[in-house]
């Protein structure tokens, strides 16, 4: 206890310390204003964005996934908005649609020249929200319900950073953490030049860049960082929605900070309070008493809620404080195209032997490498692990902030035609030649998936020729034709999705690309995954761009981070010599060997226009693709309980006079249910955990679905069948407070003819010693 208060006192002194400094040697700047909302979406029966694995469908939750948001505006001038989501990667549609409701609220405020939203890349967040085939194809079509609580999640972020918008300071850190991500195609990263690649200590980019965004009033009210590892620590065999490494890094972050305030304001933390220790009475009643005590509280049959009820518990809406903004966290991803959280490599499932170098193969095929997670083999572990290896980095670069951004903001977005794009390339002679981008289209390689979800069949990476059979499934969906072929070299054409447009287009052709500009700091919003070196060619093309452009604000050093999956996705970007190996990420790269060069060449253009206050054009508008969307996904046509049971039933409650420590405890709890799709629980949560209150026996929530410890899990009696229950796992955290639980289930029904009736149910008390 002693070590314990010791930690207590010396956070609370740097964290004051921190406050006074700023207070004394910062001046506000700019406009400053952060937001977050529920983006969760369907927790049921609706595929998993990411490993395209028409299996992995969602049945639960491990933590909730959000939208978070910073605007900065400078008093007098403009201002830019970056929302980093817990998804996949954005979504062109989403995107616009966000946009519309943003022009139609604020007028030309909040446009797409300065609005950025960007994912995390989890491939364990619901799919079916994009609007292109390829990439719908495993979510049965569109799904409604993903997209709708994506652009309400977004938008609703949006309004909240906006009406906190408040004069305030912005400090910028970075440093570098090394065991967060390992190269997955180490061979494809070997084939850039030697001479490039001495440039460099490490085959990733191992640099943090964080955002810490300071209060003139109330002080720290968030930050932002950026940092290049895949989402993917859970596999694709994982079947509960969760925000993965980055979402598990927010959510510990935030708690972080919540519950500093909390000590530095002399309140006691929800998470860590007792009922039996309190700042008048320290006495501890023994384990027998708290077990008398626990015998009082049965099982609650189920019963009808109201649908605020949820939300109304929710833990961290009580945590808030009514009069102050909340502290907003997030974990952004940048050029991880070829960086996988599975630091322990790859090995064969069969042999326990590491995976063939070249192909990522265990005898010739795919479908046995896998790479391990540092918790290997517990991947909720591994996103643990990853994830608070990045909240440590973030939390040391968040206490020593120091260097503070000062000066312009703008912003510059352009669309541009990458199935067509002219590319002039420098030679070395000095001359130059133009070459030209392709229609989109997916190498064989790309079937053959990565170490973090290996694909299906006889694909392998590495393959530069494809084979007969393939080609011959290829060619009845749609032949490509010999330009086409001659194009993409070395490609070998699997999906020739550029130019596949029934029942309407494939894959993207017109992409946004996105200069955010705050002070030093540059931020490129890239719409896909860019590769590690490809990262560093673009970062360095554009600096070297923004340094000859003679402002004098940019004497010093230039920050420039690239913001991946942003506005939109388009599959990865590698250098050149990484495509002509044709791993997986080359056979991903849509647009053809000069797809970096395309991209390099219109952001030295949109780098120059910004710095030199010069308009550019808008270039051709996307499609959108909404009205044509459809969709196979079943409805839920009702839910039902056997005779005589209720909705929110306990099935299976906690043994009687249960007595758990914590740390080393799982508590499980069986609830009949429904489906979860009938209410997304949007800013609420399907599953508490309530502490009993001593004095006035109040049941207070202490943990809900958005904590890492807590697992809600949801499945059906049957294939079809209308009843369903609801599993809730609490694994007993050691910062527990011992006393007496119960456990709790929200959820909705749906009747035969479509009205939902809200209901809820609670477990017995147990003991937590």
């Amino acid at each position: 206890m002693e070590r314990q208060s010791l930690i207590r006192l010396w956070s609370s002194f740097l964290y004051i310390s921190t406050l006074f400094w700023m207070q004394v040697h910062s001046h506000s700047e700019y406009l400053i204003g952060l937001g977050s909302y529920d983006i969760t979406g369907p927790a049921a029966d609706v595929n998993m964005m990411g490993y395209a694995d028409m299996a992995q469908v969602a049945s639960g939750i491990h933590f909730r996934l959000r939208a978070r948001t910073f605007i900065v505006s400078d008093p007098q001038g403009k201002r830019v908005v970056f929302v980093n989501i817990d998804a996949c990667m954005a979504s062109q549609i989403v995107t616009l649609k966000v946009i519309e409701r943003l022009k139609a609220r604020y007028g030309d405020l909040y446009t797409e020249k300065n609005v950025a939203i960007s994912g995390i890349h989890t491939h364990a967040g619901p799919g079916g929200y994009l609007q292109y085939v390829v990439y719908i194809v495993t979510s049965l079509g569109f799904v409604r319900q993903s997209f709708d609580a994506l652009v309400d999640g977004i938008e609703n972020s949006i309004i909240q950073a906006h009406e906190n918008l408040r004069p305030g300071s912005i400090f910028l850190n970075n440093g570098e953490l090394l065991d967060a991500g390992v190269n997955r195609s180490p061979s494809a990263y070997l084939n850039n030049p030697s001479e490039e690649r001495s440039e460099y200590k490490y085959d990733t980019d191992k640099e943090m860049t964080l955002l810490k965004f300071v209060d003139d009033q109330w002080g720290p009210v968030g930050s932002f960082n950026w940092f290049a590892t895949h989402g993917t620590s859970m596999s694709r065999t994982n079947s509960l929605i969760s925000g993965d490494n980055k979402g598990a890094a927010a959510r510990l972050m935030e708690d972080w900070f919540e519950q500093r305030e909390e000590l530095v304001s002399d309140e006691i933390p929800r998470r860590v309070s007792s009922i039996i220790e309190n700042h008048q009475d320290s006495r501890k009643l023994a384990a027998e008493e708290l077990l008398e005590i626990a015998s009082y509280f049965e099982s609650q049959p189920g019963r009808p809620a109201t649908r605020i009820s949820s939300s109304a518990r929710r833990v961290r809406s009580a945590m808030r404080k009514a009069d102050k903004p909340g502290f907003v966290s997030a974990f952004c991803q940048t050029n991880c195209g070829d960086v996988s959280p599975n630091v322990l490599g790859a090995f064969c499932l069969d042999t326990g032997l590491r995976c063939d170098f070249n192909h990522s193969t265990c005898g010739g095929r795919n479908e046995l490498c896998y790479g391990r997670g540092p918790g290997y083999p517990d991947e909720f572990e591994s996103t643990r692990v990853i994830g608070e290896r990045q909240f440590k980095k973030a939390l040391d670069l968040f206490n020593k902030a120091s260097e503070q951004l000062q000066g312009k903001v703008d912003y510059r977005q352009v669309y541009v035609d990458f199935s067509q794009l002219n590319v002039t390339l420098s030679k070395k002679d000095g001359s130059s030649e133009v070459v030209r981008t392709c229609p989109a289209a997916m190498g064989f390689a790309f079937a053959a998936g990565t170490t973090d979800g290996p694909g299906a069949f006889d694909f392998t990476q590495g393959d530069d020729k494809g084979n007969p059979f393939w080609r011959m499934v290829r060619n009845f969906l749609k032949t490509p034709h010999k330009k086409q072929m001659d194009c993409h070299y070395p490609k070998p054409i699997l999906l020739d999705t550029g130019e596949m447009t029934k029942p309407y287009a494939w894959a993207p052709s017109i992409l946004s690309l996105q200069i955010l500009r705050i002070g030093k700091l540059f931020i490129l919003s890239v719409p896909g995954e860019f590769t590690t070196m490809a990262g560093r060619r673009l970062r360095d093309a554009v600096k070297t761009q923004l340094k000859r452009s003679g402002d004098k604000e940019l004497s010093g050093e230039i920050h420039v981070v690239i913001a991946g999956l942003a506005n939109g996705y388009s599959q990865y970007v590698t250098t050149f010599e990484e495509y002509q190996v044709q791993r997986y990420e080359g056979a991903s790269t849509l647009f053809g060997p000069h797809t970096l060069s395309g991209y390099i060449q219109e952001f030295k253009k949109l780098s120059k226009s910004l710095v030199l206050g010069r308009n550019v054009q808008p270039g051709p508008q996307p499609p959108n693709l909404l009205d044509k969307q459809v969709s196979f996904l079943t409805p839920v046509v009702m839910d039902s309980t056997p005779g005589g049971d209720s909705f929110g039933d306990v099935i299976s409650d906690v043994p009687k006079n249960l007595s758990v420590k914590r740390g080393s405890n799982l508590v499980t709890v069986v609830f009949r249910s429904a489906c979860p799709r009938n209410d997304l629980m949007t800013e609420g949560t399907f599953a508490l955990v309530e502490r009993l209150e001593r004095e006035d026996k109040t049941w207070t929530p202490v943990y809900d679905d958005d904590d890492l410890c807590l697992r809600f899990k949801w499945s059906r009696h049957k294939k079809f069948s209308s009843r369903s229950q609801a599993t809730i796992e609490w694994r007993i955290p050691e910062s527990a407070s011992p006393g007496v639980y119960r456990i709790t289930h929200f959820g909705a029904a749906k009747k035969l003819f479509g009205s939902v009736q809200h209901f809820t149910g609670s477990s017995s008390a147990f003991v937590v010693t």
